[in-house]
């Protein structure tokens, strides 16, 4: 058998799951599908990649991949860390351009181009849309991987390389189309929003029985001087910064437990909110009477909350409180959780860590881009 030759230049690698059998986890396994598609079609587009690969044991995804594409099927057991080494061995990449699935659906060509011209011209360093919980990841030498403990999930790559493997870290700016990442429902539903997503993406949310009106509302605010606004959770310095800069309201911030999967704190029961604590002290209707108080609109990283008291809520529990479709909802706790948001004397968004970072972002730019259209003569 002829070994493979080494693959100098960039090369894009894509890793995309079937998703679960509950129809939200299909949803949301469908527009990674989507999102994908769109990836590759700008990847062709931009002819700077010398090999594109796609991990995925989705069937459908595999059969709608341009034929420019390799599959590499994955299986179950499934081991991030091990299958894309295995990839960058077999394939000899040095130059490994991730993406996770989800990941990046707001990325233009011309950021594509501007990351794969970093890649190319450096040497040792690791590019991450974010050092610390990363998912799209382009480093180089990629046996690099060789060195390091092979992660289970992706967020903790770029760290690993960094410390492990002594790359140089290089951050991208942090943007929506940086972080935006679609990890549940509500994702679909901020991206819904937005004017520059891709036509696959684009079709497909047309598609979907999406609300959005809860979010619209709390849009609103950004725009408007004379509101406030509050955000909690694994909320980053830029992110703060971000909004103070980019929404024309005035801003409350309680940023608290980032890194809490990535450094272990959730496994390890370490978990610890202020809002959480409150929440104790004073029940879910009441907690969310005070938030009222405090701004016009609040974006509530609700996953905190939830390892802050030790639940185990399934995904599709998950996804259903941050629709707002607490009937659906088979946990006692978040379902009387999410009720009390949606009583609440403001719109109240729940949702993860995408929520409070670049599907924030995201929602900014759609409300100023809303809001420039209604004020056009």
């Amino acid at each position: 058998m002829t070994r493979a030759s080494t693959v100098k230049g960039p090369a894009l690698l894509a890793f995309v799951g079937a998703g679960g059998s509950h129809s939200l986890e299909a949803m949301v396994a469908a527009a990674h599908r989507a999102i994908t598609l769109d990836l590759i079609q700008r990847a062709e587009r931009c002819a700077a990649f010398q090999k594109m690969i796609v991990a995925t044991d989705d069937a459908e995804l595999a059969s709608r991949l341009p034929s420019t594409v390799i599959i590499e099927r994955t299986g179950s057991p499934f081991h991030f860390g091990e299958c894309l080494r295995d990839i960058i061995r077999r394939h000899r990449l040095e130059r490994p351009f991730y993406v996770g699935g989800g990941a990046g659906p707001l990325l233009s060509e011309q950021e594509l181009l501007a990351i794969v011209r970093q890649l190319s011209s450096g040497d040792r360093l690791v590019i991450a849309n974010n050092i610390f919980s990363s998912d799209i990841v382009a480093f180089t030498p990629g046996l690099a991987i060789e060195s390091i403990t092979l992660p289970e999930r992706d967020n903790p790559l770029a760290q690993a390389l960094r410390l492990e493997a002594e790359l140089t870290p290089v951050e991208l700016p942090r943007s929506a189309t940086t972080l935006m990442d679609v990890d549940s429902p509500l994702d679909l539903a901020i991206l819904s929003l937005h004017p520059n997503i891709g036509p696959r993406t684009g079709e497909l949310l047309a598609s979907l029985p999406l609300d959005t009106s809860s979010l619209r509302a709390a849009c609103a605010v950004f725009t408007d001087p004379d509101k406030h606004l509050l955000v909690a959770g694994r909320v980053s310095s830029q992110v703060w910064a971000y909004l103070e800069s980019q929404t024309a309201c005035r801003v409350r911030v309680f940023a608290e437990e980032r890194g809490m999967e990535a450094e272990g704190r959730v496994g390890r029961g370490e978990v610890r909110s202020l809002l959480g604590f409150h929440l104790e002290q004073v029940g879910p209707t009441r907690f969310f009477r005070h938030l009222a108080e405090l701004g016009d609109a609040a974006f509530i990283d609700s996953r905190v909350i939830f390892n802050h008291f030790h639940l185990h809520v399934s995904r599709p529990d998950r996804f259903l409180s941050d629709l707002g479709r607490p009937s659906a909802v088979r946990h006692p706790w978040v379902r009387e959780f999410t009720e009390a948001a949606l009583s609440a004397p403001i719109p109240i968004v729940l949702g993860g860590h995408s929520l409070v970072s670049g599907g924030l972002m995201a929602l900014v730019e759609a409300a100023w881009h809303e809001h420039d259209r209604e004020i056009q003569p």
